[in-house]
């Protein structure tokens, strides 16, 4: 769609400020689709709004791993790093693996300490603290892990930019494979091998993968290695699919597109989830009030921040531990510590946030770069905060923690804008002390001294594709119904879309000529409503922190006026019943756009 395109419903402006406008342009593939699919014209617009097309549109709707699962030995040097590992497995080498604080590194962590002791491997996981040695592989840790008897350490989720710590662990003679998913560049570090769909000499087919892909990727080349081995022969081999559960949590919640084999590991995965196996993910879900199914949403928003809390403000290691442990009575202990943590974090997080929030607010509208830069801000929640600037003024934002003149920064980026690569190059420029990361998020360690070049660098740098942004924002939708028709068998036709999230929009719908009957404030910021439709249906909604974007004032004050009101649709489980509920984005008076 262009930006002359006719608006969504007539709303130039909605009570965001946004333009809505339709995600498809393509009514005769909408149509095509759904006739070829025997679904709701809706349905189609859905899929034609992603790109799928009549081919495509099967699978699509049931992704599979047989089909999209790649043989493992098409990536550079994993058959190296298999073979290693066979070796050390076989040899009851002491092995390690050193992964980063985030949910990605831990997932990846869990993922291989589950395979090596169900195979017999000798593995122990170590957690770098992020307040003591920050990110990545560090010299002292490696050779720390040697002194303890370790002979092989398989980073996971970091390693790719660690040349010197690498290269003083190779001198010493430990050896170190590199499992990661961030930008390479040309020079790579000295290690047995490097597996990294980023490398500059990769082909690029798998290049969105977490690192929690990669690593199972690794592990279905090492299990092929052992069953060629025979080491099989007298012991069962482990069913990977079982850990399908890690995988999709790290994937969720390192926020890379969910199309092709992510959006397969993650359909599996949450099917896996959902069963339970997990003790500590059980656990989890306990402490975080989850009994229904899981999906994405609570992934990324109610388990995953939880299994980050320990890395971001308190035992770096506790995520992983959590997820790997075979003791319902330590699960639930750590799953109450990771939940008082979190609860932590969100404390610390709020003052961060007005903070930054407020230092920001005189950045130009147009800038390429939404920068906030604290003395004393707690590195642990600068990544979140940073996510909360990009959404609020919907451009790349950087936030950074300073303290005894140095600064420790996380960004976050939006589409089109590839902040990792700023990064990259501006480490390669001498602006950074380290930094590295992928075209969604990035971290760096930068010099308090070099905190103005770096600001203009990155902005230079960005400016080009921040530049062909539109000037007005616009907010996509995939079609309108009415209140009536928010029903089960709608939602469950959407869900055979999903998983939804980065490069798979969750669909977005306009409820059109809705009339709010009942609305009150919950959880301090959050807007709980009943709408009406003109035949008296009725559909619970609600808006999250809807008070700070005068979303919740508009529901709050409605006072019986027809709106249109945008959101998603998802499932809603209370007392055993599953019915529909609109999650709210935005709105706007349907009066005055002829609704």
């Amino acid at each position: 769609m262009t930006a002359t395109a006719p608006a969504f419903l007539g709303v130039t402006r909605s009570v965001t400020g946004r333009r809505w406008r339709a995600r498809s342009g393509d009514d005769r593939l909408a149509s095509a689709l759904a006739q070829r699919l025997a679904v709701p014209e809706l349905i189609g617009r859905v899929l034609a709004g992603r790109g799928v097309d009549l081919d495509q549109a099967p699978g699509f709707l049931n992704p599979k791993l047989r089909d999209l699962l790649p043989d493992p030995s098409t990536f550079k040097d994993m058959d190296i790093a298999a073979a290693r590992i066979v070796q050390a497995v076989r040899q009851g080498e002491p092995m390690a693996v050193f992964g980063d604080y985030d949910v990605d590194g831990a997932t990846s962590s869990a993922l291989l300490k589950r395979f090596f002791d169900a195979v017999g491997g000798d593995l122990r996981i170590y957690i770098p603290d992020r307040l003591v040695e920050g990110y990545g592989p560090n010299a002292p840790a490696l050779l720390k892990l040697q002194a303890a008897g370790v002979r092989l350490v398989i980073t996971v989720d970091c390693g790719i930019q660690a040349h010197a710590a690498l290269a003083t662990a190779a001198d010493a003679g430990l050896g170190c494979i590199v499992i990661d998913h961030h930008l390479a560049e040309p020079a790579l570090p000295r290690a047995i091998a490097v597996v990294n769909p980023n490398r500059i000499d990769e082909n690029g087919a798998h290049r969105e993968l977490a690192a929690v892909g990669v690593a199972f990727l690794l592990l279905v080349a090492v299990n092929r290695g052992l069953r060629q081995a025979g080491w099989y022969a007298d012991r069962a081999e482990p069913d990977l699919m079982a850990w399908l559960d890690l995988v999709a949590l790290g994937t969720i919640c390192d926020v890379v597109p969910l199309t092709g084999l992510n959006r397969a590991l993650v359909a599996q995965g949450l099917k896996v989830m959902a069963r339970r196996g997990n003790l500590g993910l059980s656990a989890l879900a306990d402490v975080a009030g989850l009994s229904e199914p899981p999906g994405c949403y609570h992934a990324g928003f109610l388990l995953g921040p939880r299994v980050n809390a320990g890395g971001r403000v308190g035992k770096a290691d506790i995520g992983a531990r959590l997820l790997t442990t075979a003791d319902p009575d330590e699960a639930a202990r750590l799953a109450r510590e990771l939940d008082q943590l979190n609860a932590e974090r969100r404390s610390i997080e709020a003052g961060v946030q007005d903070a930054a929030m407020q230092m920001a607010a005189g950045t130009d509208a147009q800038a390429p770069l939404v920068v906030a830069v604290g003395e004393g801000w707690h590195p642990g929640v600068i990544g979140i905060v940073a996510s909360r600037l990009k959404e609020h003024f919907r451009r790349p934002a950087l936030v950074i923690a300073v303290q005894n003149g140095i600064g420790k920064g996380s960004g976050r980026s939006i589409p089109g804008v590839d902040l990792g690569a700023a990064v990259t190059a501006a480490r390669q420029a001498g602006l950074l002390i380290n930094g590295g990361g992928h075209a969604m998020a990035a971290g760096l360690t930068v010099a308090a001294s070099e905190l103005g070049r770096l600001r203009d660098f990155l902005c230079q740098r960005l400016a080009p594709a921040t530049a062909g942004l539109p000037e007005t924002v616009s907010l996509g939708l995939d079609g309108a119904l009415a209140v009536a028709g928010a029903t089960p068998a709608l939602l469950d036709l959407l869900e055979q879309a999903g998983p939804f999230g980065a490069g798979n929009a969750e669909p977005r719908f306009a409820v059109t000529g809705a009339r709010v009957v009942q609305s009150g404030v919950v959880g301090g910021q959050h807007v709980r409503c009943v709408l009406a439709g003109v035949d008296g249906s009725r559909l619970k909604a609600i808006a999250f922190r809807s008070l700070e974007n005068g979303v919740g004032a508009a529901l709050l004050n409605a006072a019986g006026m027809p709106l249109h009101v945008a959101g998603a649709l998802r499932a809603d489980f209370w007392r055993g019943e599953r019915r529909v509920q609109l999650v709210i984005e935005d709105l706007a008076p349907a009066a005055a756009t002829g609704g």
